[in-house]
């Protein structure tokens, strides 16, 4: 991006698990298997794609959880991520204040600096009195109020967010969505992970697309988001119009008569 700060890059990534197939077997089940970009500082990025595709899982690698297995993950400079995704970073047997004090640790703040700003994450949260309850008595989207909260607050170089604007209720949904654009604005970096086309294209600036395992699709958001819904528009016609799909339609409609 023009004028625009490089911080990190993926060269042709790949990523397996390792998949129980019998009693002492394994095989390789490759959840990434040549996956490119670059994310620039101060920008939004969006990454879309149908379920099991990998984009959790390049979430984690630019997060640094995972190494990848083939290629490699470039950053070019010291970078500090939080990774946003439901049942990720949480202890369910701990309050929610000590799952914020514990969240605000791992993003390399002092304890006293994650105290100081509890009060700001708690208002944010909109947990009041939940906020000293073990997180095990959470809703889902009591959960991802209390993880977008610590995030926002603990203030990383890169916020990874994972599905988590779809949770909760629509006030909170809102509230979220212009957090991260007042973040976007301050030149933040923000990767967002999402199947709402809406989000992707009121938060993003670029958008990737992946594919089977592999990059399908870089750039502007609205030319990558358009090539995207052609594609399985396409898909899904020629899907229906399969002659073994058509000899079931026609089956059907005969036992209906």
């Amino acid at each position: 991006m023009e004028g625009k700060k490089l911080i990190l890059s993926l060269k042709n990534t790949g990523l397996f698990y390792k998949r129980k197939t019998g009693l002492l077997r394994h095989d390789k089940f490759w959840a990434l298997r040549d996956v490119s970009f670059d994310l620039f500082h101060g920008e939004t990025l969006g990454i879309i794609g149908k379920n099991g595709v990998g984009k959790s899982t390049v979430l984690r690698l630019i997060a640094g959880i995972m190494a990848p297995d083939l290629g490699e993950v470039i950053r070019h400079e010291p970078l500090r991520a939080s990774l946003l995704a439901l049942q990720v970073g949480v202890i369910p047997h701990l309050t929610g204040r000590q799952n914020a004090i514990l969240g605000g640790l791992l993003l390399g703040l002092r304890r006293s600096e994650v105290e100081a700003l509890l009060p700001q994450i708690i208002e944010f949260s909109e947990l009041g009195d939940f906020v000293d309850q073990p997180v095990r008595s959470y809703s889902m989207g009591m959960k991802a109020r209390l993880g977008f909260s610590v995030a926002l607050y603990a203030d990383p170089d890169i916020l990874l967010v994972d599905e988590v604007l779809g949770v909760g209720d629509a006030d909170f949904r809102e509230k979220s969505a212009n957090a991260l654009r007042e973040i976007s604005r301050s030149n933040k970096t923000v990767v967002i992970v999402s199947h709402n086309n809406g989000v992707i294209r009121n938060l993003c600036d670029r958008v990737v697309w992946i594919e089977n395992g592999h990059t399908q699709g870089a750039g502007p958001t609205d030319a990558v988001l358009e090539q995207y819904q052609q594609a399985h528009t396409t898909a899904v016609t020629s899907d229906s119009q399969a002659p073994g799909k058509a000899a079931l339609v026609a089956g059907d409609m005969q036992s209906q008569a």
